[in-house]
């Protein structure tokens, strides 16, 4: 059975089947599913996912390419929402570099914001960086007391051993199967096997041999297979292994 630890159902990819799919992922071994939100109205989304679903969770919080609509209210909505049993951390947050550099000081102030909020409500965070590791890394070291995991983990080997050292996960999508994800295998051979997981981050980042379709839960044998044949386990092994590393990780209990 998998857990699919970073899925996007609320968005509008997943319009046309979006609860066809979800009433049957039980029936394609897919267990547990998070579903973060990227500001308001994703979040609210994302609660009542888990609502309707007894096996989806939910995280909430602003995501940098959303900074710039981050207010006092937000913060308000993040402590209301963080009281809900099914919500299990904020996220996603961070900083993006790729598309939004003309938003950087917005997205520096929301990110700190929210590890803050993150400190304050006991809770672990799920970290968006993209082209921007110097920052996010600098952003964890300036908050030891939270912890969190960089979904989509793109960063160097280095990277990921301060952060493993500092008590953070990883998490891996389907680029690991691309051919031109050269450092994911020294990445996932130096996590220790207590500390990754796996998600889909669908409707996007397909693995091979689905690249560029779009994405969902059913997908994540092919990230578990990636995971085991680096770590020298069968896949139904890597699977079990980032079963129970999610299930501690966002304290779920099922």
């Amino acid at each position: 059975m998998f857990f699919d630890t970073h899925a996007h159902y609320d968005d509008p990819a997943f319009d046309d089947c979006r609860y066809e799919l979800l009433d049957n992922m039980p029936n394609s071994g897919v267990e547990l599913i998070l579903n973060p939100g990227c500001d308001r109205a994703t979040s609210e989304a994302a609660i009542a996912l888990a609502e309707r679903y007894d096996y989806v969770y939910a995280a909430v919080g602003w995501h940098p390419h959303e900074s710039e609509s981050f207010d006092s209210e937000s913060e308000a909505l993040i402590r209301a929402w963080a009281r809900h049993p099914k919500v299990k951390a904020i996220g996603e947050i961070g900083l993006d570099y790729h598309y939004d550099t003309e938003i950087k000081d917005a997205q520096l102030r929301v990110f700190e914001r929210q590890m803050a909020l993150a400190e304050e409500l006991g809770l672990p965070v799920i970290i968006h960086d993209r082209d921007a590791h110097a920052d996010c890394m600098s952003m964890a070291e300036r908050f030891p007391a939270v912890k969190g995991v960089f979904h989509c983990y793109s960063g160097s080997a280095e990277m990921a051993r301060r952060l493993l050292e500092m008590g953070w996960y990883l998490s891996f999508t389907g680029a690991i199967t691309f051919k031109n994800a050269r450092r994911a295998p020294e990445v996932i051979a130096a996590c220790p096997n207590d500390r990754i997981m796996i998600e889909t981050d669908c409707p996007y980042m397909a693995p091979v041999p689905h690249r560029g379709e779009r994405c969902d839960s059913r997908l994540l044998p092919y990230m578990a297979a990636k995971i085991a044949e680096v770590k020298g386990m069968t896949a139904e092994a890597a699977a079990e292994m980032c079963m129970e590393n999610g299930k501690r990780f966002f304290n779920i209990h099922k």
